[in-house]
């Protein structure tokens, strides 16, 4: 029989760490309709008032119609969100337009809004993701059920299988419901962007991406060059890569390896990080005291929170415990993916993922596993391994590739980017820029190179403004493998605090039982 926590003294206890699942979480949004009467390429914007944080900025708020599906000429319509900040000083004739992170996720600034210099100078405007915003939502319920996991391990066949039947299950509810899933891909999203800048009047637009936001901005260069003045890409995603490879995330563990070497905090207790949490993963423990450990779960939250700041060296420290024999940090980690499981739209990650990068001649499941890989790409197993039940062909191939391009592009990368990482657009992608440049901040992640932000600010807003884009306030910023409270403290003053409120409760009925006896009327002697 399992044992489980309460729910609140989990929450208290995880609320401590500074993990956050990747930054692509979900928000709650207003829902949306498609207006009367509207024609596809319809934009109605009004004036609102939008919240980031604890300020407030005068914007405008509208809705934009667009078809389901452009190559189908009966297809319903639908309606996304679109969002302007006006430029806060003199603005510049090319706005901003915004391509967050997913696929699975909004792009409606709300919690994990852009940073301010981006509509200093500039019109920032935000067109919602088709699948992830506005009147058609592809949620899978199913699929966040499956993602719980089965049989004690998140990636193992059972539990794989089980994800696998349920995006089957839910593709087939959603076009059961009416959605044309053929409709939910890149180019449509492109094309959407496409129809919003010419219903606002731009003549041409400046792009601003972050992962897989870049592979649309590449899509978009390829599409609709004279529409695009210049685009800085964010931990770039080439074509293909959205899948993340064991061998260069092996390449990674490596790299931070080395820098635990020369660290005298992180080399006094371990000769070799990369083996360490190859170890680890390969020989991970059953449970800690009465706690469970789901390998698969501690892999996967591991590999989510790499690339997020403040959350590196508190995980290396959990496998450095584990290998001296003291498993409680990854304990909390496997806990801590029940609370903090990737809150992903599954149906918009699969539309866009499988159609662009699904390989139907790959065995994911043996490539993405192999035996002697640190821990392999447990992410990428848990959902390619389900990609061949997504009913969708994959977008033509030319843009399954990359393409020579004019456009003026700025790359930047992180150099120690497990998602993302930066010899993918050196080798891959820049060599077809023709106008194209790349920035690798040293030792910076997938998500931490906005620790920099006003560096960052000043080098996109530079290349805006001459095409060169001046990388001078960037600072070498060293890894940290220094933990204030790890893991293995947390996950003992959890069992500690719960222990403690399990005594407490057991006086407390032992006082009450005491009681009641004390005061129930007593039965005269015969």
């Amino acid at each position: 029989m399992k044992t489980k926590l309460p729910k609140t003294v989990i929450f208290l206890w995880l609320m401590v760490t500074s993990i956050a699942i990747v930054a692509c979480g979900r928000q709650e949004q207003e829902p949306i309709e498609v207006p009367a009467g509207a024609q596809a390429g319809d934009l109605t914007m009004e004036p609102c008032l939008l919240e980031l944080g604890q300020a407030s900025f005068q914007a405008e708020c509208g809705v934009l119609v667009v078809p389901e599906n452009r190559s189908d000429p009966r297809s319903r319509l639908i309606a996304l969100p679109v969002l302007r900040l006006p430029a806060s000083g003199p603005a510049a004739p090319e706005p901003i337009f915004f391509l967050a992170g997913g696929p699975g996720a909004s792009n409606i600034m709300g919690a994990g809004a852009p940073p301010e210099w981006m509509w200093a100078k500039h019109d920032l405007v935000a067109v919602g993701y088709r699948g992830a915003d506005g009147s058609a939502i592809l949620d899978m319920p199913e699929v966040d059920e499956a993602m719980k996991g089965v049989g004690g391990d998140l990636l193992s066949e059972e539990s794989l299988a089980n994800v696998t039947e349920a995006f089957a299950r839910g593709a087939a509810r959603l076009q059961a419901e009416g959605v044309d899933l053929a409709g939910y891909t890149i180019p449509e999203v492109v094309a959407d962007m496409e129809a919003a800048r010419a219903a606002l009047g731009y003549e041409r637009i400046n792009l601003f991406s972050h992962s897989y936001g870049t592979r649309i901005a590449q899509i978009y260069a390829y599409l609709y060059p004279d529409s695009l003045y210049r685009s800085v890409q964010l931990a770039v995603n080439p074509p293909g890569r959205m899948v993340q490879e064991p061998e260069m995330i092996d390449a990674q563990f490596e790299r931070v390896a080395e820098l635990c070497a020369q660290d005298p905090v992180c080399s006094a207790r371990t000769d070799d990080l990369a083996e360490t949490i190859r170890y680890v993963a390969h020989n991970m423990p059953k449970r800690w005291l009465f706690l469970p450990i789901d390998p698969g779960k501690v892999k996967v939250n591991t590999f989510l929170n790499l690339d997020t700041p403040g959350a590196n060296a508190t995980l290396y420290d959990a496998f450095i415990a584990a290998e001296d024999g003291d498993a409680s940090g990854l304990a909390l980690a496997s806990l801590a993916y029940d609370f903090f499981l990737p809150d992903q739209i599954w149906g918009d990650s699969f539309a866009k993922a499988a159609s662009a990068d699904y390989d139907p001649v790959r065995n994911y499941g043996a490539e993405l596993d192999p035996a002697d890989s640190v821990m392999g790409s447990p992410y990428g197993l848990l959902l390619w391994s389900s990609a061949g039940a997504w009913p969708v062909a994959p977008i033509p191939a030319g843009l399954r590739q990359p393409q020579y391009t004019d456009v003026e592009t700025l790359l930047i990368s992180g150099s120690i980017d497990f998602l993302t990482p930066p010899q993918y657009a050196t080798g891959e992608l820049l060599p077809y820029l023709n106008r194209g440049r790349q920035v690798i901040m040293a030792e910076h992640g997938h998500n931490d190179v906005y620790i920099q932000n006003e560096a960052l600010g000043h080098l996109a807003l530079s290349f805006y403004e001459t095409g060169v884009g001046d990388d001078s306030l960037i600072t070498y910023h060293p890894m940290d493998f220094q933990v204030q409270v790890n893991f293995p403290t947390i996950a003992k003053i959890g069992v500690g605090v719960v222990l403690l409120l399990v005594a407490g409760l057991v006086a407390l009925g032992w006082l009450i039982v005491r009681k009641v006896r004390r005061e129930r009327p007593r039965t005269p002697l015969q």
